[in-house]
């Protein structure tokens, strides 16, 4: 998984980008705010982040404010680095739309846990996200079968959007999810297959 590093001490950039490539991470790194925002701002950015609060431009809180503000199909795991540790300051990064945050100097091992916690948490997201947009896709498709379906009076072939007739089995084979087991129903049996099978016998065995 992508994940983004934004802290101006050169030193902390770094470290954390040494220390989550190792854990095979992909890391994109920037020194200031602005940075941050523009690569946030991008479609493909990085689902989970780490940002230092202060940093030249814009602040981290700022960054995470205008991340929260873009529409997405999940929520972005943003971690806020701060040396503040007062509870009004720890509230004003949460109330920012932080999803957590550390203070520095932070212990290495515990950083990394709390990312993984982040990491199956936008994993999570992802993934009922595709299986939502999988159901409705499923729902149109079954709305489009259950309309109205032209079919010819004789041979009960239907019509398809682009008006080509095709058999029903086809047709559904083709539209849906089905298979089909071929068979007679009691009625063909009687109307068509017994009257074959006795045309057949009056006929015999060809010489």
């Amino acid at each position: 998984m992508k994940i983004l590093v934004a802290d101006d001490d050169d030193s902390i950039r770094r470290m954390l980008t040494t220390m989550l490539t190792e854990n095979g991470y992909v890391v994109v790194a920037v020194s200031d705010g602005e940075q941050a925002w523009e690569v946030m701002a991008q479609e493909n950015a990085p689902a989970v982040g780490i940002l230092d609060w202060n940093m030249p431009a814009m602040t981290g809180p700022e960054v995470i404010r205008r991340v929260r503000s873009v529409p997405r199909s999940y929520a972005s795991y943003l971690l806020l680095l701060t040396a503040k540790d007062r509870r009004g300051d720890i509230v004003e990064g949460l109330q920012a739309g932080a999803s957590d945050y550390i203070t520095k100097p932070f212990d290495c091992d515990e950083l990394l846990a709390r990312l993984q916690v982040g990491v199956r948490m936008v994993n999570f997201q992802m993934e009922l996200g595709q299986r939502v947009r999988d159901l409705e896709e499923a729902l149109d498709h079954v709305r489009h079968l259950q309309g109205l379906l032209p079919i010819c009076s004789y041979c009960k072939k239907v019509r398809d959007d682009q008006n080509y007739w095709h058999a029903v089995d086809n047709y559904l084979s083709v539209n849906s999810d089905m298979h089909f087991s071929h068979g007679i129903c009691p009625d063909c049996y009687e109307k068509v297959a017994v009257p074959q099978m006795q045309l057949l016998r009056d006929q015999g065995p060809s010489d």
